[in-house]
């Protein structure tokens, strides 16, 4: 029989994506294996987590100020915007470093499913950026899912009228990947989107 304490902790680590059961235990008796500035020190930095952090007033990512860091950037093409569905997507494509344009987040894709349309999302904000600023061209880097699909289909219908160039991220097999396990929508998109060599 676990104390109360150890239940409690495993229950809410489970809650997290991605941690099941069994994980949220071995975490937490690693954890609790642990000297106790280790655990105060993961506590404080869980609980402080929100404090001062809001969203960029110009592309909705998480930042310490008005503005984000990639938004302050003068180096940045201010003339592009890649829109992407959550601010993770801007962590991981900037860890790329091959992309030098700015961001919209949208927290989240169209799920009428799930009671999510445009209205829940920041499409008015990405509207509104489109009357301020010089936007040349969009690139579409939502989540390849129906849902990602489905959002990059809308805001493409939204913007067309606008005469900006859209692009949407390259979609295709992975490196490392073999055909004969690839779904047939991959193989699809990876003919389609062929390139010359």
């Amino acid at each position: 029989m676990l104390p109360d304490q150890i239940k409690t902790a495993i229950e809410q680590l489970s809650k997290l994506p991605g941690i099941g059961p069994k994980s949220a235990e071995r975490l937490v008796f690693y954890l609790f294996q642990r000297d106790d500035s280790h655990v105060k020190d993961l506590a404080n930095a869980l609980s402080n987590l929100k404090e001062g952090i809001v969203y960029c007033e110009r592309c909705c990512n998480l930042s310490e100020s008005t503005l984000c860091g990639v938004c302050e950037s003068p180096g940045r093409d201010q003339n592009t915007v890649c829109i992407v569905e959550n601010p993770m997507d801007v962590f991981v494509l900037e860890s790329t470093g091959a992309y030098k344009g700015l961001y919209h987040v949208l927290h989240g894709a169209i799920s009428p499913l799930d009671g999510i349309g445009p209205e829940q999302l920041t499409v008015h904000q990405l509207n509104q950026r489109f009357e301020k600023e010089e936007i040349e061209e969009i690139v579409l880097a939502t989540n390849p899912t129906v849902t990602g699909e489905a959002t990059a289909v809308y805001i493409s219908r939204q913007l067309n009228p606008r005469s900006i160039r859209i692009t949407h991220l390259a979609q295709g097999l992975p490196m490392g990947g073999q055909l004969e396990f690839a779904d047939p929508d991959t193989l699809k998109r990876a003919i389609q989107g062929r390139r010359e060599v």
